[in-house]
């Protein structure tokens, strides 16, 4: 069959729907200002959908340093590859103070997180080694292990009694090979919003010999006294062997960085190809994240706004009999009961008549029958999109148990 001709037949599982979702349920359009209220096909809303936490993303004080470092040095600079042509004293700058705030020896720049986090797991193993990896990492990391030539096996998510079997597996395995494990978890992860259970995974070294690889976007800048993650906000930053975090949640920009052992990240510098063969990251982008670090440590205010609206917005849903699963994060889940065809109908409600707009999630993500609406709180939200969201749920959780939305199902 011809290449082209295989495609058109199959377009793969959301593709399929580009005719009749494209621009609205999926490819959607936020315009105006970052913030709290946003707009949508022509109307103001209440935006959950973008994950600029701290509200960094348009700071007044953040825009002067992007604009005068764009105005200063263009978008082209540094031209080149890091290792050839594209290093800058600046770019150093950032990852040491990187590498201070989450408490590791030094770090390194990546120019974006899924790209980043790939070509770490591919340069970190080799044939003989095993990744050992939780069951619902992000498909950045799912990705990555699918490069690894070697053995890899999936434990279930958070589920200690299923890493250790396939920790015995790997070590049985390592002991013929001579290899090396790896074990991949998240600081937090981005759908259900539960930390994973580094502390747990940590107390296995005792039992295990390996090394921990933690992707913390969604923690980095939000937990633990400083910021400085999950691993602070459990107290096992410091057996956390690589540490990464991109910069496109609280920091509202673009990027990442891994940090760790000098020795460690020096091999990484030295062997990512993603980062050996793509151009640097441009100067206003680093002079831009400089800035933002500056802010994320030097002003709790940010946090602590945040963590109020995290928490008002949490106990009020429970409060009204929403389940919000185990979330011990931002990351604020609400399951409801029902199909794709209720989740696009509730959706469309929620942003046409009552001015909210979340992110949706059905299957396979998540179980059949089930629809998740994400919510993603910021320092810049306030009490009353709490109690406009709140007033809006109730009702398309009322039409979805009342049948109201297979009314509308069966009139379209």
């Amino acid at each position: 069959m011809d290449l082209f001709e295989k495609i058109r037949k199959n377009r793969g599982p959301l593709g399929k729907f580009a005719d009749v979702a494209e621009g609205y349920y999926i490819f959607p359009k936020l315009e105006g200002e970052l913030s709290n209220r946003m707009h949508f096909n022509g109307k103001e809303v209440v935006c959950w959908s973008i994950n600029n936490y701290l509200g960094l993303g348009n700071h007044p004080e953040i825009r002067k340093v992007d604009g005068e470092a764009a105005a200063e040095f263009g978008i082209a600079y540094p031209m080149g590859a890091r290792m050839m042509s594209g290093n800058t004293d600046l770019h150093g700058v950032l990852e040491t103070q990187l590498a201070d705030f989450v408490k590791k020896e030094t770090a390194v720049l990546v120019n974006f997180g899924y790209q980043g986090i790939m070509s770490a797991i591919d340069a970190l193993l080799d044939r003989q080694d095993v990744v050992v990896y939780d069951s619902e990492s992000h498909a950045c990391i799912v990705d990555g292990v699918r490069m690894h030539h070697g053995k890899r096996f999936a434990f279930e998510h958070n589920n200690m009694e299923s890493l250790e079997k396939n920790l015995e597996r790997a070590t049985a395995m390592i002991e013929k090979t001579g290899g090396s494990i790896l074990v991949i978890s998240e600081g937090v992860f981005g759908m259900r919003g539960d930390q994973g259970k580094l502390r747990e995974i940590v107390d296995l070294k005792d039992k295990f010999e390996f090394r921990l690889l933690v992707d913390d976007a969604h923690g980095f800048g939000t937990l633990g006294e400083t910021g400085a993650g999950a691993g602070e906000e459990q107290g096992v930053q410091d057996d956390i062997d690589i540490y990464f975090s991109t910069f496109a949640k609280s920091m509202a920009s673009f990027g990442a960085f891994l940090a760790g052992d000098k020795n460690v990240i020096e091999f990484l510098k030295y062997n990512m190809r993603s980062q050996m063969f793509a151009k640097s990251l441009a100067m206003p982008v680093v002079k831009g994240n400089i800035k933002r670090l500056e802010m994320l440590r030097t002003q709790p205010e940010f946090k602590a706004n945040l963590w109020k609206n995290v928490d008002a917005l949490q106990s009020a849903l429970k409060a009204e009999g929403f389940d919000i699963g185990n979330t011990n994060s931002c990351v604020t889940p609400v399951y409801l009961e029902g199909d794709e065809m209720h989740a696009m109908v509730l959706v469309k409600d929620l942003r046409e008549n009552h001015g909210i707009f979340c992110s949706i999630v059905t299957y396979p993500v998540i179980p059949k029958g089930m629809i998740l609406l994400r919510l993603i709180p910021t320092a810049v939200h306030n009490q009353e999109d709490i109690d406009r969201t709140l007033v809006a749920f109730k009702d398309i959780k009322q039409k979805l148990e009342s049948g109201a939305y297979d009314n509308v199902m069966h009139q379209s």
